[in-house]
């Protein structure tokens, strides 16, 4: 069978966080037209699509994924108009606009949840989840909240609980309800009227909870899970991921079906098993276009664990589907704080030669770092409760040149968080002209996808028996084969190649173009491109 390729299934996108990417109007909190503004960087950087994270009207508990308005732009980014600029620009510079849909709750402020605590008997009462207290005066069950605390808050004035999974200021919409699920539908089809060109999905798994509301076992080994907290506390069998949802991602992928433009869906799904994650694509690739794959994200830096992860992920799929790849996000540290920058620049050339669709978190290309954050300065929720898991370190603003701020905002004011103290060094201006940047770096590798369709489009084949702390690849199709080879290591490594080659690209610059083979020698921290004769 036969299947045509759409954009999103090899597609280069580019996540930016928009308090952090660039501000316009000078308050120190980035927004829609600072973004518009720096456009014309990402279609030198190359990419296929940009996603922005949450920008609707919000009391911003959790940063705007507390929302109050799903059709609306909140003051702090701008308007709606600003948004639609945004999109124009985007578009005439040949890049798509995926924006973020948050399904599973809505703020507290939501008129649609002030009117569903007014009283027991308002027809939006069951557009979210009310229930009984038991007996002895305790929650409904025994779930968490993913902040901390009972995942249900009592409400003195209609006396009942309400289920929040997240901050108790996010409560929790009840898709089993039509009309709540009508309105949310309504919601993806105002901004497909718009003009977007998909969605990231938010907490998709949430969506359909075990509807008798049984309690979740205990976890007998909560410590493998310990950098969650209280969460890892539990084995959450009932509190998400109910078999339900499957229909509802039917249903909103029908719906994005159905307009032009081959419109994408990428979920937020976070599970171990390889083969659960995969049905998220739906049994006739019906459902989510692109699951998010974190389990790279979350493997152990080490050849064995990613040759494991790529070939586990790769052997899931359904087939037909595309995988797709990430190793940074808004929730998780930075990968040059985990790995180090000189093995930063390999994980690039692994993301951008793996066959699928890979995403890139705004900062990356530089080889930006996680900023530390003094206590009186911490905004993220999650991070004032427990200290140890703050987000705020890796939502840092970009670092756009040498000057006050980074070029983030105007000098003499002060950015919503901490600017890198590096940033006078590592930034876009002091690496877009020099060869051996970390950006020179993914733009070439960008590049290089474009002339060999092989890394976008071509299958991939592991090469088991290798040196140790290397990961080597072929990926091969009618239009050729090219070799990836990348040292893990601070060491030198050499291994045999099956044939001479030219290197198209390597993570120090001084290898590009260079003949190889039959013995390939690795410096400390390199990765090489070949493409074999």
């Amino acid at each position: 069978m036969k299947f045509e390729l759409r954009w999103w299934q090899t597609g280069i996108v580019y996540e930016i966080y928009p308090r952090s990417f660039a501000d316009a109007n000078g308050d120190g909190v980035g927004d829609l037209a600072g973004i518009t503004a720096r456009l014309g960087y990402l279609a030198w950087l190359g990419v296929d699509a940009i996603w922005l994270a949450p920008f609707y009207p919000s009391p911003m508990d959790d940063f705007g994924y507390d929302v109050t308005d799903h059709t609306d732009v909140d003051p702090l980014f701008g308007t709606l108009e600003d948004f639609d600029r945004l999109l124009t620009t985007a578009h005439r510079l040949g890049i798509r606009v995926i924006v973020d849909y948050i399904p599973n709750h809505t703020s507290d402020r939501h008129p649609w949840f002030v009117e569903s605590r007014s009283s027991r008997d308002h027809p939006k009462r069951d557009w979210y989840v009310w229930r009984d207290a038991r007996a002895d005066g305790s929650p409904p069950n025994n779930w968490i909240s993913m902040f901390g605390g009972p995942a249900w808050t009592w409400d003195e004035a209609t006396g009942q609980y309400y289920l929040h999974s997240f901050l108790a200021s996010q409560p929790d919409l009840n898709w089993r309800k039509p009309e709540a699920r009508a309105a949310m539908l309504a919601v993806l089809r105002f901004w497909l009227d718009r003009g977007v060109d998909g969605f990231r999905i938010d907490v998709a798994q949430f969506v359909a909870k075990d509807p008798e509301l049984r309690d979740n076992p205990p976890n007998p080994e909560p410590d493998r899970l310990a950098w969650l907290g209280e969460w890892s506390h539990q084995l959450h069998l009932y509190d998400h991921g109910h078999p339900d949802m499957h229909a509802i991602y039917r249903e909103i992928r029908r719906l994005v079906d159905a307009y032009p433009g081959h419109r994408v869906i990428i979920g937020e799904l976070h599970h171990p098993d390889f083969d659960i994650w995969a049905r998220f694509y739906g049994e006739e690739l019906d459902e989510i276009h692109l699951p998010f794959n974190f389990h790279i994200l979350h493997a152990p830096w080490d050849a064995a664990s990613l040759r494991t992860v790529i070939g586990s992920v790769l052997a899931a799929l359904p087939v037909g589907a595309h995988a797709n790849w990430v190793f940074g996000n808004h929730d998780q540290p930075r990968i040059a704080s985990r790995v180090g920058r000189a093995q930063a620049r390999v994980v690039m050339m692994l993301l951008l030669t793996l066959p699928g669709a890979p995403t890139i978190y705004y900062g990356e290309e530089i080889g930006m770092v996680n900023v530390a954050v003094p206590r009186e300065r911490a905004r993220d929720p999650w991070g004032l409760v427990e200290p140890t898991q703050s987000r705020d370190p890796e939502r840092s603003p970009m670092q756009w040149d040498a000057s006050p701020n980074a070029g983030f905002c105007p000098s003499g004011v002060e950015p919503w968080l901490p600017i890198a103290p590096d940033a006078t060094t590592v930034n876009v201006a002091a690496q877009r002209d020099e060869p051996s940047s970390t950006l020179a770096l993914t733009r070439g590798l960008i590049s290089m996808r474009r002339e060999h369709p092989v890394l976008a489009r071509g299958g991939l084949r592991l090469i088991e028996d290798t040196p140790d702390g290397t990961l080597v690849f072929h990926r091969e199709s009618e239009a050729g084969r090219v070799l990836v080879a990348l040292n893990l290591t601070d060491g030198p490594r050499e291994l045999s190649i099956a044939a001479a080659g030219t290197v198209l690209i390597g993570t120090l610059a001084d290898t590009n173009r260079k003949s190889v083979g039959p013995t390939l020698q690795l410096r400390p921290n390199e990765g090489l491109v070949v493409e074999e004769r």
